[in-house]
């Protein structure tokens, strides 16, 4: 019923108990999840954790906080080479960070390159954007990302920033922080986004929902995200799930 679009589910934070929360997850009624390698490390444990289980899904790339560690061509050519993993069904999370020390022309670069790659093989993008808004945009207009289009995840950004992004092809996905009573502006931007380009995510072990708060999160708590979802568009739950189900396979291709 439910689909989590971004997941870290290879996290250390899960080391004691991963196969325990994935089972949870299940339970909760979600169908798929998509994990998310990011770096050097992350990536080969994404890739095991799909090969793994049947309804985990990989995305590989890398983030922009990461962008000093990774060998440019050498590594492109290693996530060439793994989008051609049946499992492996966008690149990501990719994109800008300005919120920490991270040399902001190479974050362009890195972001550039990987957009590229993924118009050659006709992956979509999964967009990671902290406190860099207009240079986000800005980039995935020069570099054509249209033509693939993918996610804004976990989008913390405005209604007009969120009007560009889906004139660009790209969905707009909504996390824990929706549900928080003080979420004026994410609460707002789902009011305005078109049912069929809503998405749905945890982030865990990252950004955990109301009542969880400021605690670890997983992915069975993306229900309680559908639900804030759900109150602010006026339709059940049940809606919600189908609809942001939908709208993830399409995008993603998920079987």
């Amino acid at each position: 019923m439910f689909i989590d679009t971004h997941a870290h589910l290879d996290s250390h934070k899960f080391d004691e108990d991963r196969g325990d929360v994935i089972r949870r997850a299940h339970e909760s009624g979600v169908d798929a999840i998509m994990n998310i390698g990011f770096n050097r490390e992350t990536i080969p444990t994404t890739l095991a954790l799909a090969e793994q289980y049947p309804f985990i899904y990989a995305a590989v790339g890398w983030h922009p906080t990461d962008v000093e560690d990774m060998r440019l061509a050498e590594d492109l050519a290693w996530i060439e080479r793994l989008c051609a993993h049946p499992k492996v069904l966008a690149i990501g999370e990719i994109g800008l960070d300005y919120h920490w020390d991270s040399p902001r022309e190479l974050q362009h670069t890195v972001f550039r390159e990987q957009i590229r790659l993924a118009r050659r093989l006709r992956k979509p993008i999964v967009i990671h954007n902290r406190d860099a808004h207009e240079d986000v945009v800005r980039l995935l207009r020069e570099e054509k990302a249209e033509e693939v289009g993918g996610i804004m995840h976990c989008f913390s950004g405005s209604w007009e920033i969120a009007k560009m992004c889906l004139d660009m092809n790209f969905d707009i996905s909504f996390g824990g922080p929706v549900t928080f009573k003080n979420a004026r502006v994410p609460k707002e931007v789902l009011s305005k986004v078109p049912m069929d380009r809503i998405l749905i995510e945890t982030d865990c072990p990252y950004l955990a929902p109301h009542p969880h708060r400021g605690r670890r999160n997983e992915s069975a708590y993306v229900p309680l995200v559908a639900m804030s979802a759900a109150e602010i568009k006026g339709i059940s739950l049940e809606e919600i799930g189908l609809q942001t189900s939908l709208n993830a396979r399409a995008r993603l291709s998920i079987p």
